[in-house]
């Protein structure tokens, strides 16, 4: 019985020590990683080996469809879209850093970053259809997307880590 209260005295139901929020942000990054521009990835090292040709014309198919799409929805409600964001975000800002609410802290922190992805994913999809990327371009366009994706991650993982673990030491120092 000792082991169950010592875990349960350390993973208590706050955001940031709440194992559920961590296995969220994990899974988010590693999906935002492997779907660049919704097209998963094993489709640009497929098309990239050049192994069959189909291989690449599946994978300019799919970054097709997926940009216009992005675009599609960016050029028709994109305002209204960046509008209603703002307005969440702001709301989650004050209400976690100026009314110390921890879960919208963590909601904040999982999302702001989110927002950069999506505004550069637009920006990437515009700047590939405005080239007219194919083949090697398009892979080379998408990995360097990819890596700016993954290094907003990693920077967004480790600000979420150092203020979970300073809101977790306020919590057992205070409380």
């Amino acid at each position: 019985m000792d082991w169950y209260d010592t875990v349960f005295e350390l993973i208590d139901m706050r955001s940031f020590s709440n194992l559920w929020f961590w296995i969220a942000l994990a899974v988010t990054w590693s999906s935002a990683s492997h779907g660049v521009l919704g097209v998963p990835w094993d489709m640009a090292i497929r098309a990239r080996k050049g192994q069959s040709v189909q291989a690449m014309t599946d994978f300019e198919d799919m970054v097709r469809i997926n940009i216009n799409r992005l675009l599609y929805v960016a050029r028709e409600s994109g305002l209204l879209m960046a509008g209603l964001v703002a307005f969440i975000m702001t709301v989650l800002l004050l209400l976690g850093f100026v009314y110390d609410n921890e879960f919208a802290q963590a909601l904040f922190l999982l999302g702001f970053p989110l927002l950069l992805v999506g505004g550069l994913s637009v920006w990437a999809a515009e700047r590939i259809a405005a080239q007219d990327l194919t083949g090697v371009a398009l892979i080379k366009r998408l990995q360097t997307h990819r890596l700016v994706i993954q290094v907003i991650g990693m920077v967004s993982i480790f600000v979420t880590a150092m203020w979970g673990m300073y809101q977790n030491m306020n919590a057992n120092i205070l409380g």
